[in-house]
């Protein structure tokens, strides 16, 4: 019996709706900023969902480069040799969709792989912002080609510069 616990953290780009229980974090969503969605203090984050907000908090704050959490995401078997694959891209850098879709095992599929990240239940842990189009251009981000850009940059160590 699951005894799924929810938490709401704020991120530089949005809110982070964290679901898990004692099986592993299910899904990472980003929500747009929305002054009623609750956000968790740190004594009413849920024991099972703590080491996953400390784990992002040092992501944005940059000083995690890989994540080491239970993670649990629903998908059929094709939906987790995807996602599972998605792991194995490291901080920094990135893949194209022929690419993944290689090392999978079949370039035909590359339209249900692209699919597949698409739905991808945990946001930024199993990092499907770095998969980019073959030509290198951010395509395919559910949580906005804004946000794919600023996750890359984050993660790259480049800085935005400004003109004023």
């Amino acid at each position: 019996m699951s005894n799924l616990q929810t938490t709401y953290y704020k991120t530089p780009i949005g809110i982070a709706k964290i679901e898990g229980d004692e099986s592993g974090i299910q899904s990472i969503s980003v929500l747009d900023e929305d002054t009623s969605t609750p956000i968790s203090t740190q004594k009413d984050v849920p024991a099972y969902l703590q080491e996953c907000v400390t784990q992002l908090d040092e992501y944005f704050a940059g000083t995690r480069t890989a994540f080491d959490l239970q993670l649990n995401p629903q998908g059929t078997i094709f939906q987790q040799s995807v996602w599972n694959e998605l792991l194995h891209i490291p901080f920094g850098s990135t893949r194209t969709y022929l690419e993944q879709t290689k090392q999978l095992g079949d370039v035909k599929a590359i339209r249900a792989v692209a699919s597949v990240n698409g739905k991808n239940p945990i946001w930024i842990v199993i990092p499907c912002h770095r998969v980019v189009g073959s030509d290198g251009s951010l395509t395919g981000y559910a949580g906005g080609i804004w946000r794919k850009k600023w996750l890359l940059e984050h993660e790259s160590g480049a800085k935005q510069q400004t003109l004023f």
